[in-house]
């Protein structure tokens, strides 16, 4: 669950630099368990407005982010993964959405694609932005490494090494580093 508020976080973040602000409500509710019924009635409502504002507009970034978000809060990992993609086409430099894909991917248990997903959020993050995403640098780091530490030992100890430097305090990560390198 940690990995959702960081996610989310950091589409709020990047919203805020394509220039909306509207997501930080719909994003930092708490939902209470006694309520899913509710929330599942809410969800599919919020869905179907999201889907023909997008109808409307196409190029809603704001509009697609949102539903990508929705479509995570509902566990609807191929339609997360298919918004996803559609922002990462209007916004190709925009990193949050590729790291939002790998996440989405993972979820639904696709780890190859997880992987491509997450391989691209680190290209596309701009050091300016290396700051402000360092917990997603080093998480995206420690699946790659996690990944390869089969199949390319060495290319996972340059990741994981990676994934240290952005945080060091990831127990995952260091043991995952002291297993590569003993």
């Amino acid at each position: 669950m940690k990995m959702v508020k960081i996610n989310i976080k950091n589409l709020f973040l990047g919203l805020l630099f394509v220039g909306s602000a509207g997501l930080v409500h719909a994003q930092t509710t708490q939902v209470d368990s006694t309520k899913t019924t509710n929330t599942a009635q809410s969800g599919n409502t919020t869905i179907d407005g999201l889907k023909k504002q997008i109808e409307t507009n196409p190029k809603d970034t704001e509009s697609l982010a949102k539903l990508a978000a929705a479509y995570q809060e509902a566990s609807d990992w191929t339609n997360a993964v298919d918004t996803w993609k559609k922002i990462s086409v209007l916004l190709p430099d925009w990193a949050p959405s590729y790291y939002s894909q790998a996440y989405a991917y993972q979820a639904a248990k696709d780890d190859a694609n997880a992987k491509i997903a997450y391989e691209k959020y680190i290209a596309t993050v701009k050091p300016e932005e290396v700051e402000q995403n360092k917990k997603n640098l080093a998480y995206a780091y420690f699946y790659l490494a996690f990944t390869e530490q089969k199949s390319d030992p060495n290319k996972a100890k340059e990741h994981i090494a990676k994934s240290i430097q952005y945080d060091p305090s990831n127990q995952d990560a260091v043991k995952l580093s002291k297993a590569l390198n003993s």
